[in-house]
């Protein structure tokens, strides 16, 4: 039988396996781990283990997690959202839409964006389709909003809550000017077939309810740069923004991942070509998608596979990891959330981590340190968990052969 999720809002006891797994390399982990509080750390690690049927059973292992200890969760939210897009394009076939029908969006004030055109795709034209696979790709702003746009936010917060995430908070685009009440007012949508046929219309949306962070204030920093450019000397107040917990992202991840596992009351309401869909564009390079293609200089393997990997930018050679994965960056936090799968071991885990790498604790300059530690962290913690998971015996080796790859 499949285990069931635990609850995620309360702070978790370290894991003894994880801190041991760390002390095995103190030279990338000790002052880390030694300064926990300053980095904003958090882990979450899901052993896998399958029956002879092939079901999956977890057990989860925390590492301060606390679901009430803010972190800026930035693209992270694009899963839960490219998920919802699908569900609400199925509530749209009667009309004969589906994800490759043409998506018009419209404007109905000055801030927002209209959007008739999409060179990136075959057609020419947007699509839920080739919006989904710009964000799972390379984490594309443009096509998050147009999606966030046509979601809805009371769509969006509905139907979280309805398939167990009501703390989940998702109110605004990554683009444009809209800013404050005015990003929960959502753009008019037309969608029309390839002979520019109308098949459904959707009018301006507007938020009835408020929804902000769920557990009161979220202040990060001791200071924060404004829009002006001008130092304020107080933390920056995240309470009006995008929520996720890390172990949130981590069971919407998980769901998806395991769809052919749960029962029917916990599934998304999408296909199995929908899920399938969304894992081989969460996995895939940037060099390997033909539509929308993307320069390999700008876009390397690694763009956003932060683990196992982040620490260089290199062609990926090893072609038997696969990580299924979707990625934040923002304010200085830097978070991954992961299913990773060795093809040659056998091996399959989930992983989802989150660091603050701000040393000068100032909100928004730009200035972070990612690069020195951040991602050589998330790197070195993949191929702990990577190494250790090969070396971890098994009674039944997973059957894998329908995870694209």
């Amino acid at each position: 039988m499949l285990v069931c999720f635990v609850g995620s809002n309360a702070q978790q006891n370290n894991s003894v396996l994880i801190d041991s797994l760390l002390k095995s390399n103190p030279t990338v982990f000790k002052n880390i781990t030694d300064n926990y509080k300053k980095y904003k750390i958090q882990i979450i690690y899901t052993r896998i283990d399958r029956d002879k049927q092939n079901k999956p059973h977890f057990t989860n292992h925390f590492y301060y997690y606390d679901s009430t200890n803010y972190f800026y969760c930035a693209s992270m939210v694009k899963l839960p959202c490219s998920i919802l897009a699908l569900e609400k394009v199925n509530n749209l076939k009667k009309y004969g839409v589906s994800k490759e029908s043409c998506m018009l969006t419209d404007s109905s004030n000055s801030c927002q964006r209209r959007c008739l055109a999409d060179t990136s795709s075959e057609t020419k034209l947007p699509s839920v389709s080739n919006y989904i696979k710009k964000m799972l790709l390379v984490s594309d702003n443009h096509a998050f909003g147009r999606i966030f746009e046509f979601l809805g936010v009371d769509f969006i917060h509905g139907r979280l809550s309805e398939v167990g995430f009501p703390k989940i908070r998702i109110v605004h685009r990554f683009d444009g000017g809209c800013k404050g009440e005015a990003n929960v007012v959502t753009n008019p949508i037309i969608f029309k077939d390839l002979n520019q046929k109308m098949l459904y219309k959707q009018e301006q949306l507007y938020a009835k309810k408020k929804y902000t962070y769920p557990y009161g204030i979220a202040q990060v920093g001791t200071a924060y740069m404004d829009a002006a450019g001008k130092k304020v000397n107080k933390p920056k107040d995240f309470s009006t923004y995008n929520y996720m917990s890390l172990y949130d992202v981590h069971k919407v991840l998980q769901r998806l991942v395991f769809y052919d596992k749960l029962s029917e009351k916990d599934k998304y309401n999408i296909t199995k070509e929908d899920q399938q869909f969304l894992m081989t564009y969460l996995s895939l390079y940037p060099k390997e998608s033909s539509v929308p293609k993307y320069d390999s200089k700008k876009f390397h393997d690694s763009y956003k596979k932060y683990f196992v990997f982040g620490d260089s930018k290199k062609p990926i050679v090893d072609t038997n990891i696969r990580i299924y994965n979707i990625v934040g960056q923002s304010y200085g936090f830097m978070a991954d959330c992961a299913y990773i799968v060795d093809f040659k071991t056998k091996s399959e885990f989930m992983l989802s981590a989150v660091i603050y790498a701000n040393e000068k604790d100032i909100i928004n300059t730009g200035k972070y340190e990612y690069n020195s530690v951040a991602l050589p962290y998330l790197a070195e913690l993949g191929r702990v968990f990577v190494k250790f998971e090969k070396s971890r015996k098994k009674k039944v080796l997973p059957n894998l052969s329908q995870l694209p790859r």
